[in-house]
């Protein structure tokens, strides 16, 4: 428990926080991999480079400062943070770094108003914080061995690859010695540990897109092109695209995340999942979770958002799911479709996901929502079920990097 007095304190860095809280933890960042080149290869450097975990940090510090005497309301974020943590393997002797470096930022972007209260106050708040997910981090690797059987990294082997799209690749995982998976959660992602060219190494998340209970495991990977010309690309997404062949090696982690199905046996009110671009992964593992276990009578609606048919994935399994279900619903939008795509009859309409198609498709605020693909989409797509007054306990979505707010 915090002093009332450390409570005040940090309270009253609020004003400062909001304001400077890019500069601090930008500043943060660029300490720490001076200080403690270690740490570097846990973070993304295009995320680093985009400043989105820059922002996301500093998000996080705001609203534990705002919540500092009632952390219960930041159980959702640490829970994220957490699974994210134990995915990267993060550990109980990375906390006195982050807590040094952060420390010292807050002392060398504050200045004077970096009192000795003030830091004493941050100290104690970042312990007690720290604790939080060290105890929900061991939890979730004492389960992650009693689930999936290994903490860690293990030897897999790549059984096969092949194309979803023009830019995204399958790779099938099957584990090296030889055991038998256990079925991963709908929704959750593994780490894939990846040795680079420059003598680095790169941890990423993939998300699951096979169906659970499968002998595999498969990730279906985006080449991630250069934001920016002077920006680099994608370092782990090309090198798997150009180097991973069928018969090499991969390190995996055991599956993590909190975005996962939650699928009562006893409801049959409509499913409504929506991917947009490769953020399909997660969504499709869902849908094949959802076909499998839910009854014919409960309707299931899949609306798959692609720019158009170079980039339309994973349309030949959809197609089949479609025909061996009854009870699924598909529809393909494409936002600039080609006029091959047209001939071909490739999509159903043309556009963005709007009020109008989850009229047409019976979506309403009755339904349970699951989503996930570009930010801009995730906006729009939760602004638009707000709208229609879904209540938020239905409305369940991912963001592919650093956590950030959809609403103010």
């Amino acid at each position: 428990m915090l002093k009332p007095e450390t409570i005040a304190v940090v309270k009253q860095t609020i004003p400062a926080l909001q304001a400077n809280g890019e500069t601090l933890t930008r500043h943060f960042y660029a300490r720490m991999f001076r200080e403690n080149p270690e740490v570097k290869p846990y973070f993304n450097p295009a995320h680093q480079q985009a400043g989105t975990q820059q922002r996301a940090l500093a998000g996080a510090i705001c609203a534990y400062a705002q919540n500092i005497d009632n952390p219960a309301a930041l159980a959702d974020a640490v829970e994220l943070i957490a699974q994210k943590h134990v995915s990267l393997q993060i550990k109980p002797e990375h906390y006195p770094i982050v807590g040094e470096n952060l420390l010292a930022a807050i002392r060398e972007v504050m200045g004077e108003a970096a009192t000795d209260e003030v830091i004493d106050a941050w100290a104690e708040a970042y312990g007690v914080l720290a604790d939080i997910f060290i105890q929900r981090e061991q939890q979730i690797y004492d389960a992650q061995e009693k689930s999936y059987g290994w903490q860690g990294f293990k030897q897999f082997t790549v059984a096969r690859r092949e194309p979803a799209s023009d830019n995204i690749v399958s790779f099938y995982l099957e584990p090296a010695d030889g055991q038998p998976l256990a079925a991963h959660e709908p929704g959750q992602y593994i780490t894939v540990k990846v040795p680079l060219a420059d003598g680095q190494v790169a941890m990423r998340n993939y998300s699951l897109s096979n169906a659970p209970g499968t002998p595999y495991y498969r990730i279906s990977v985006k080449r991630e092109p250069a934001p920016a010309p002077d920006a680099p690309a994608g370092a782990v997404s090309n090198h798997l695209h150009d180097h991973l062949q069928t018969g090499d090696s991969l390190e995996l982690g055991p599956p993590c995340g909190e975005f996962r199905l939650d699928l009562p046996s006893e409801e049959n009110r409509p499913l409504v999942f929506i991917a947009g671009g490769v953020g399909i992964t997660p969504i499709l593992s869902m849908l094949h979770s959802a076909l499998e276990r839910s009854s014919k009578a409960r309707p299931i609606v899949f609306i798959q958002g692609a720019l158009n048919g170079t980039v339309h994935a994973f349309a030949e399994e959809l197609r089949l799911l479609k025909e061996q279900y009854s009870n699924l619903q598909l529809h393909v939008r494409y936002s600039d479709p080609r006029p091959e795509d047209r001939a071909a009859g490739r999509f159903d309409s043309e556009g963005v996901v709007d009020g109008e198609l989850l009229d047409d498709l019976q979506a309403g605020a009755s339904a349970k929502y699951y989503f996930c693909g570009p930010k801009p989409m995730l906006q729009h797509v939760n602004k638009l079920l707000r709208g229609k007054q879904v209540p938020a306990d239905d409305i369940h979505y991912e963001f592919f990097g650093p956590a950030e707010a959809l609403e103010a």
